[in-house]
């Protein structure tokens, strides 16, 4: 058997015979054999994994509470008395946090560190939900929900960020969506918390603790994130070499230990760069932000499209809720309905994703995006013909253009607008571009929410699907037109 040795193991120790690099081509460094042929993958570090752990717990985490807030908003509604426009504030307070976190808080790390943001982010959401659990109010319940949207916005490019600067170029993407998935997952299992709980604790209260179930296991992996190291690339792009050096010594940190000294190379902060949020619309980075921003819009516009026809599929597959709650016996029956309706929901959402984390670093991320646009499309197309007859026939469109769009979004845009708008920008506006990007997605999300009641109203559901159809393959042209390939690229060479 051949022994296994790195490439550059015998290197002198001296700083004189270690070759000066960037913080991504030691990550990147992939061991040999004696006779040179090399290793297919790079080797990952317990601190690696432990950074993609920590970061896929806190997507988790999103997931959890945002997919419980459907499970006990009705137990909240009839303990508070709300009426419509409450109950709507309560639907929309998380969605409208998660804009202004990503927006207000995502950036902050390209000043902060990721690694400072990344802890803070974790507090902010415990401190909101602590509160959420004892809220007295209806008004503390809106601060609440929208506080913990505001730690899930910073979450979206901090969390992305933080592990794309830390592994291998070559299982970047299936790494970062791997933890993105872990977004689907924290939701089946939020339903499923949701389920037990009304289950064995069938009165309206049961809401509080239902959060709960969450503090705990979310102050762990708080605790924990301190025990990361910074990134070593934003260290290096804010000039501090000797902690950049210092960072990618415990990153790389391995028994044997390799490398055994670290010399990166020193990079020249472009000090005529535009700061702030200006910098994403200069000449030099307005093609990432349209790639990174406008298909992640025109994605959240055919997901809540395609949430027209979900009461359908719920009450053809799960059955119907009673219309009139006469009492806790039928409120509580309906939101069980609806936390089994949520699951079926979930477990689409975790089939394409996994397809996502499979296919990303080997199709790529475009060629993904693309198809997934184009398959929405069909999905949305199918669906509309629905309008076209009646019966049985009728709910079998609906259920395969359900299913077909499901299965592409989170195969294609879904995953891949997550994955590019944290990759597209370079180091030093990198957190300020994924932000940005994530919170024009939810803009569209926000007034969507409120204009397509009206426009299903006025113009018909056929006729709106019609409008969807086009912009999914909007979607697919402009991801196309401004593409940027990043799939397997070193991220130093992003400019």
């Amino acid at each position: 058997m051949r022994s296994f040795e790195h490439s550059e193991s015998r290197l002198d120790l001296s700083t004189s015979a270690v070759s000066s690099k960037s913080a991504q081509a030691y990550i990147d460094e992939t061991p040999s054999w004696r006779d040179g042929t090399p290793v297919a993958m790079t080797p990952m570090t317990i601190m690696q994994w432990r950074i993609w752990g920590l970061a896929a717990a806190g997507k988790f985490f999103e997931g959890l509470v945002v997919f419980m807030t459907g499970v006990a908003l009705p137990l909240i509604a009839d303990e508070f008395h709300i009426n419509a426009v409450q109950h709507g504030m309560l639907s929309a307070a998380s969605l409208f946090g998660i804009l202004i976190g990503a927006i207000a808080l995502g950036g902050l790390s390209d000043h902060f560190g990721r690694r400072t943001m990344f802890i803070f982010e974790m507090f902010l959401f415990l401190a909101f939900l602590g509160m959420l659990v004892a809220s007295p109010n209806f008004g503390w319940l809106v601060i609440c929900l929208f506080g913990i949207g505001v730690a899930l916005g910073c979450d979206y490019p901090t969390a992305h960020i933080i592990i794309s600067e830390s592994i291998p170029s070559n299982v970047r993407g299936r790494l970062v969506l791997g933890a993105f998935g872990f977004q689907a997952l924290g939701a089946l299992t939020g339903t499923a918390v949701g389920f037990l709980v009304l289950k064995n604790l069938p009165e309206v209260g049961a809401w509080r603790w239902m959060y709960a179930t969450a503090i705990i296991p979310a102050m762990f992996v708080a605790i924990r994130r301190f025990g990361v190291t910074e990134s070593a690339p934003w260290l290096l792009h804010r000039g501090q070499v000797p902690q950049a050096t210092e960072a990618m010594m415990h990153l790389l940190a391995r028994k044997p230990q390799y490398p055994q000294q670290v010399r990166l190379a020193a990079r020249t902060e472009d000090q005529a760069a535009n700061r702030g949020y200006a910098a994403l619309f200069d000449k030099r980075n307005l093609r990432a932000t349209i790639l990174a921003s406008v298909p992640w819009f025109l994605q959240d516009l055919g997901t809540y499209g395609i949430g027209i026809f979900t009461p359908t599929i719920l009450a053809a597959s799960i059955g119907h809720k009673t219309h009139h709650v006469r009492n806790l016996a039928d409120l509580i029956g309906n939101d069980v309905l609806a936390a089994k309706g949520a699951a079926l929901i979930d477990v689409l959402l975790i089939a394409g994703i996994i397809a996502a984390v499979l296919l990303a670093d080997r199709a790529g991320r475009i060629r993904l995006q693309v198809i997934g646009f184009i398959g929405c499309a069909a999905g949305l197309l199918i669906a509309s013909f629905s309008t076209m007859v009646a019966g049985g026939a009728q709910l079998v469109l609906i259920f395969l253009g359900f299913m077909l769009f499901n299965f592409m979004t989170n195969l294609g845009p879904n995953a891949q607008t997550y994955l590019l708008a944290g990759e597209v920008f370079p180091t030093r506006i990198r957190a300020q571009g994924a932000g940005f990007a994530a919170a024009f997605a939810k803009i569209g999300a926000v007034l969507t929410a409120f204009l397509f009641p009206v426009l299903l109203k006025d113009i018909g559901t056929a006729e709106l699907l019609y409008i969807l159809i086009f912009t999914s393959l909007l979607g697919a042209v402009i991801t196309w037109t401004f593409r940027i390939q990043t799939t397997g690229v070193n991220l130093d060479s992003v400019s």
